[in-house]
């Protein structure tokens, strides 16, 4: 089978260990192969986004070209990280896709108040994810042109 997607790092915020290895999963399975990196929380995510501590050597933290952003997670939760990297010069380009459990109305209007992308209810089963990261692939890969990775700016 050809391969469509462009070859982005794709960066998955989220403190649960299960759902990062069924995103992992489910993206495998939806034969999307890009560069997975997992970050833990909001903080860790901004860290990484600004190439701080254990992230500074680029090698080791290359700028994503997609986040899927769960919004409850300990320190610094998914709507006040996507406020920092919306606000953030450097950062606001990088497409932003909410991937939670929550399916409150106060969350889907306040997260596209603040800039994402798209807001995406997680499914219960493995099965509905894969159909999910099929999606995703197929529009954000196949679809939409995004910015380029190493537009970083000029800091």
């Amino acid at each position: 089978m050809p391969e469509f997607a462009k070859p982005i790092t794709i960066l998955i915020a989220d403190d649960d260990d299960d759902d990062r290895i069924l995103a992992r999963d489910a993206l495998a399975e939806s034969r999307l192969a890009n560069d997975l990196r997992f970050v833990c929380d909001g903080e860790e995510l901004i860290e990484y986004l600004r190439r701080e501590g254990k992230y500074s050597d680029p090698k080791l933290s290359p700028r994503p070209g997609l986040i899927l952003l769960d919004l409850n997670m300990p320190r610094k939760d998914g709507r006040e990280a996507l406020r920092e990297i919306k606000v953030d010069p450097d950062l606001r380009s990088i497409p932003v896709i909410v991937l939670t459990t929550s399916k409150a109305e106060e969350d889907i209007y306040k997260t596209y108040d603040l800039g994402v992308n798209s807001f995406i209810s997680k499914p219960v089963t493995f099965e509905g994810l894969v159909t999910i990261m099929h999606g995703l692939r197929r529009y954000w890969f196949e679809i939409v042109e995004l910015p380029p990775q190493d537009n970083r700016g000029k800091g």
